[in-house]
């Protein structure tokens, strides 16, 4: 499930703090109040992170995970491994 920042249309809250981030599904319908003060709110665009530096998957560990591994021959030439 993605997670959802959003932020006061107006005003400021003691109890959600102006600001709030809810782990919400794709198929739930649009958030349009806080759930603790009950005041409007709306979605604020966020970043994201995604994994900076990846390992490549080692021939054997490739195989493990269900991939078919060629090696190549030549220039349009591959062998199955």
């Amino acid at each position: 499930m993605p997670l959802y920042e959003y932020e006061l249309c107006e005003g400021e809250c003691k109890v959600c703090g102006g600001s709030f981030t809810l782990n919400r599904p794709l198929s739930a319908p649009p958030l349009t109040q806080c759930p603790a003060c009950k005041k409007p709110v709306r979605k604020v665009i966020s970043a994201f992170t995604t994994p900076h530096k990846l390992k490549p998957l080692s021939v054997t560990d490739a195989k493990k995970a269900g991939f078919q591994v060629y090696k190549r021959l030549g220039k349009g030439e591959y062998e199955r491994q």
